[in-house]
C-alpha cells in the first residue's frame, strides 16, 4: 500500500500548489444609485422593512392566512425542494475535489483452448481497492464548486423573494376581499333605497302627482343597481378562491374582519437608505448570486481549454488459487493527461459564449436594482398621495349625501323633478364606492411599500 499512500500525498501536494485561472468575481459598485429615494422624505436608516410581517399586519385573521400560506403554498414548498436539490448538487461539486475510493471483490474462471490442442483453465480471485483523482491544476473543479454554491445561495434568495411576494399577495387579496364585502353592502343598501324609491314613485304616479315617466325612471334605476350584485358576488367568490389557492387549500369560504371606515397611516415615512435595498431585497441578492454563478461558468469554460490530469492507484490481493490468496498482493499506478489538440475552436467559442452570458447576468443585476428602486419610488408616490385622495373622496361623499337628502326632500315637496333626484342618488352611490376604494388603497399602499423595501422574509 506504500505506493498508494505516496500517490495520495503527491496528489494532495499538487492540488495545494495548483493555481486557479480566470477572472475573480468583483461585486458591482452601483455607483449610479441615488443617495435618497425622495428629497422630500427624511433620510434615515430606519425602514419599515425592519419590522416583522406580524407587526405590519395586525389583523389576526390575516395573520392566520399568511401563516397557512407559508406552511402550505405549493410554490413555496417547491422552492424548498429546489434548495434541497441544489444543496445536494453542491456537495457533489465539493466531493469532486477529493479522491474517490471504490472497492471490488470478484472471482472468475476462464477456460481457453487455442487451436484445439490444449485446454486450460485460468481461474482468478481478487479483492482490490481503487483510488481515482483528478488534479485540479487550473481551478476547473473549484470554479464548478463556486458555481454550485452560488446556485444554492441564489435558490435560497429566490425562496425569500417568493415569501415576500406571497405575504404581499395574501395581504392584498384579503384587503380587496374586505373591500368587496363593503362594496356589496353599499350596493345592497342602495338597492333597498331604490326599491323604496320605486314604491314612492308608484304611489305618486297613481295619485296623479307625477307623470308615469318618473315611475319608469325609478324602475330603471332599481334594475341598474341590481346588476351590480351578481358581479360583486362573482368577484367575491373569485377572490376567495385566489386566497385559498395561495394558502394551498381547495376553494372554500374565507373568514375576514369587518371593513373599517378609515386606516391611519404613519405620520413619517420610514423607508431607509437606497443602499440598504441591496441587503434587504432578496431578488437583488438572488441576481448577484446568479452573477457569481455566471462568472464561475466563465472560469469553467476558460480552464476547459487546458489539459486535465487524472491519477489512478489500485492495490489489493489477486491470485489464481485461494490457498495463495493472502500471499498475492498487487498494485497498479497510472497517470493520464488529457487535453485539447484540435477542436475547430469549440472550447474557445464556449468560453466566448459564457463571457456573453456573464454580461447578460450583469445587466440583469443592474435591471433588478433599478426595478427595486423604481418599486420603492412608486410606493412612496402612492403613499404621499393616497391620504389626499382619501380626503377628497370623503369630502365628496359627505357633500353627495347632503345633496341627495336635500333633493329627495325637494322632490317630495314638488320643487324639483325626479330626474334631479336620480342624479343626486347616482352621485352619492359613486362617491360611496370611491370612498370605499380609497380606504382600500390606503391599506394596499402599505402592503406595496413593505414589499418594495424587502420586508417579510
Amino acid at each position: 500500500m506504500k505506493p498508494i499512500v505516496a500517490i495520495i500525498i503527491a496528489a494532495t501536494a499538487l492540488s495545494l500548489g495548483s493555481c486557479k485561472l480566470g477572472q475573480k468575481y468583483v461585486k458591482p459598485s452601483n455607483t449610479g444609485m441615488p443617495t435618497a429615494f425622495d428629497p422630500t422624505v427624511q433620510t434615515d436608516t430606519i425602514s419599515i422593512a425592519d419590522l416583522k410581517w406580524q407587526e405590519v399586519y395586525s389583523d389576526s385573521i390575516l395573520q392566520s392566512l399568511i401563516e397557512k400560506t407559508l406552511a402550505n403554498n405549493k410554490d413555496l414548498l417547491a422552492a424548498d425542494a429546489r434548495i434541497k436539490e441544489l444543496a445536494a448538487q453542491s456537495r457533489v461539486a465539493k466531493a469532486d475535489l477529493f479522491p474517490s475510493i471504490t472497492g471490488n471483490a470478484y472471482t472468475q474462471k476462464e477456460a481457453l483452448n487455442y487451436g484445439g490442442d490444449g485446454f486450460s483453465n485460468d481461474p482468478e480471485i481478487g479483492i482490490k481497492l481503487s483510488i481515482g483523482w483528478e488534479a485540479d491544476l487550473w481551478g476547473n473543479l473549484r470554479w464548478a464548486k463556486d458555481r454550485s454554491i452560488a446556485q444554492l445561495l441564489g435558490s435560497i434568495e429566490a425562496q425569500r423573494a417568493l415569501k415576500i411576494s406571497l405575504i404581499a399577495q395574501v395581504a392584498q387579496a384579503y384587503f380587496e376581499l374586505v373591500a368587496l364585502d363593503h362594496e356589496y353592502n353599499i350596493v345592497s343598501r342602495t338597492l333597498q333605497a331604490r326599491k323604496e324609491g320605486v314604491r314612492i314613485a308608484k304611489l305618486r304616479f297613481e295619485g296623479g302627482l307625477t307623470a308615469e315617466t318618473s315611475y319608469l325612471q325609478a324602475q330603471v334605476e332599481y334594475a341598474r343597481t341590481a346588476t351590480y350584485l351578481p358581479v360583486l358576488e362573482r368577484n367575491i367568490a373569485l377572490k376567495e378562491n385566489q386566497i385559498s389557492l395561495l394558502t394551498g387549500s381547495y376553494p372554500d369560504h374565507i373568514e375576514r374582519a369587518e371593513f373599517k371606515a378609515d386606516v391611519p397611516l404613519p405620520e413619517t415615512l420610514p423607508v431607509g437608505l437606497p443602499s440598504a435595498l441591496l441587503e434587504k431585497r432578496p431578488d437583488i441578492r438572488q441576481a448577484e448570486q446568479q452573477l457569481i454563478a455566471a462568472n464561475a461558468e466563465v472560469g469553467i469554460a476558460y480552464t476547459n481549454r487546458f489539459p486535465r490530469l487524472t491519477l489512478t492507484a489500485q492495490g489489493g490481493l489477486e491470485s489464481e488459487e485461494f490457498a495463495n490468496f493472502l500471499k498475492s498482493p498487487m498494485y497498479f499506478l497510472s497517470a493520464g493527461l488529457i487535453g485539447p489538440v484540435f477542436d475547430m475552436g469549440r472550447r474557445q467559442a464556449a468560453y466566448r459564449a459564457k463571457q456573453a452570458a456573464y454580461e447578460q447576468a450583469n445587466l440583469q443585476y443592474e435591471k433588478t436594482v433599478l426595478q427595486a428602486f423604481t418599486d420603492v419610488k412608486n410606493a412612496i408616490v402612492t403613499f404621499k398621495k393616497v391620504e389626499d385622495i382619501y380626503t377628497k373622496w370623503r369630502e365628496l361623499e359627505q357633500s353627495a349625501k347632503a345633496t341627495m337628502d336635500l333633493a329627495q326632500l325637494q322632490y317630495i315637496n314638488g320643487v324639483i323633478s325626479y330626474i334631479n333626484v336620480l342624479d343626486a342618488q347616482r352621485s352619492y352611490f359613486d362617491a360611496q364606492i370611491g370612498l370605499s376604494n380609497a380606504i382600500r388603497d390606503k391599506r394596499l399602499c402599505l402592503v406595496q411599500l413593505y414589499k418594495s423595501l424587502g420586508g417579510g422574509w
